[in-house]
């Protein structure tokens, strides 16, 4: 579980820069690597960036509930 954790927060930073470059330089870094938008490898990138975040919903949740559990038993 900790090795998927990684690889997708991994891919959720790639989105990410990915998303800045587009906002800042109107860059697709995905799409410039794996031949545009519309190719197979650009959109299964797409698809893997957009499933890590949705994965990474999970360590979020948990760690709202982990504080809140532990400002209930006092602990900081």
């Amino acid at each position: 579980m900790r090795a998927l954790n990684i690889i997708t927060l991994f891919l959720v930073i790639i989105g990410g820069l990915n998303w800045g470059l587009v906002g800042l330089f109107q860059f697709d870094l995905v799409a410039a690597i794996f031949g545009g938008q519309q190719s197979a490898l650009a959109r299964v990138v797409y698809i893997l960036v957009g499933l890590s975040a949705v994965w990474q919903l999970i360590p979020l949740a948990q760690s709202f509930s982990d504080r809140e559990s532990a400002a209930q038993r006092g602990v900081r």
